[in-house]
């Protein structure tokens, strides 16, 4: 699926049905919508179209630097293709975008751009300069336009038990198995392999060290997790520690996998990593040698909970 990042670069034959929104992890409460949008598309011979803004508005209006993300844009593509969605259009959020009216919105974005037919959109949404315009305004617009507006009500909202907040609190703190039930798939980060200290070869447990591009890319609690990853179309188990390796003196946070049963030269290669479960925090040793006999430890738990797992 191609990521659209300029959505006057968008074209399709058909007129499409448009949802709108972060779809931030793509959680259950998220594929809910998307069936409904592709559901609507196959009846109607539509295309599906998921609208989002990029970067987060908070971080252009309130000057939040610091949200995190569940996904990248990547990785949200990814998911999104999965269930049947074939175009993410990204619109740049800025000062001037947020200050363009309702009907200008409606008619350049909506309208001339998307070929919108129809819009699946909560009955919260609000839209235009100062977020002034609301679904009463939308279905005035669709009346103008000639597209229909389908309500997600409040009821179906409350319904959802699961929003994007609560799988980042999950996440922020350590609860991998609560996270990955709201998203009804393994929180996953992808990364390319470099060179570390080689700290963890010496320790019997080689790791290979991940380096995570964008800096929005939200980062579960420190510690240590069991983790899987397809690897030349194999999958491969292994732990992860997400920390500033104390017993070792280390100085900035490092994210390293040791996978098991596994001995193939990784550096410079992009991989996907899934979070299983969480094992424990991270602590400061007494001294190496009593760090190795936890790792030891911690690989025999991580081999249990595999099993259950498989």
């Amino acid at each position: 699926m191609a990521i659209i990042k300029n959505f006057k670069d968008y074209q399709s034959a058909k007129a499409s049905v448009v949802t709108i929104g972060t779809f931030d992890g793509v959680h259950v409460g998220h594929q809910k919508i998307i069936s409904k949008l592709v559901e609507n598309a196959t009846k109607n011979n539509l295309e599906p179209v998921i609208l989002t803004f990029f970067p987060h508005p908070r971080v252009v209006l309130q000057k939040d630097a610091n949200i995190k993300l569940i996904n990248t844009l990547s990785e949200r593509a990814e998911l999104l293709k999965q269930h049947g969605i074939k175009h993410l259009v990204v619109k740049e959020f800025t000062e001037d975008f947020s200050k363009l009216s309702a009907a200008d919105y409606v008619k350049q974005v909506l309208v001339d751009a998307l070929n919108v037919k129809q819009i699946i959109i909560g009955y919260d949404h609000r839209f235009g300069k100062n977020r002034s315009a609301n679904i009463t305004d939308l279905k005035a617009f669709g009346k103008t336009y000639d597209f229909e507006v389908f309500e997600i009500n409040a009821q179906d909202v409350d319904e959802v038990t699961v929003s994007s907040t609560k799988v980042r609190v999950a996440l922020q703190n350590g609860y991998i198995v609560k996270a990955n039930r709201y998203l009804g798939s393994c929180f996953s980060l992808f990364g390319t392999v470099v060179k570390g200290k080689g700290i963890g070869r010496e320790l019997e447990f080689p790791t290979a060290n991940i380096k995570i591009e964008e800096n929005y890319k939200l980062i579960p609690k420190q510690g240590a997790y069991v983790v899987k990853s397809v690897i030349d179309g194999a999958e491969v188990y292994g732990m992860l520690n997400i920390g500033f390796n104390p017993t070792v003196n280390g100085t900035s946070q490092t994210i390293e996998v040791n996978y098991f049963n596994f001995q193939s030269d990784l550096y410079d290669k992009t991989i996907k990593v899934e979070f299983l479960y969480r094992l424990r925090d991270e602590f400061k040793f007494k001294s190496v040698e009593a760090l190795k006999q936890q790792l030891k430890k911690d690989k025999i738990e991580a081999q249990k909970l595999i099993a259950n797992h498989e």
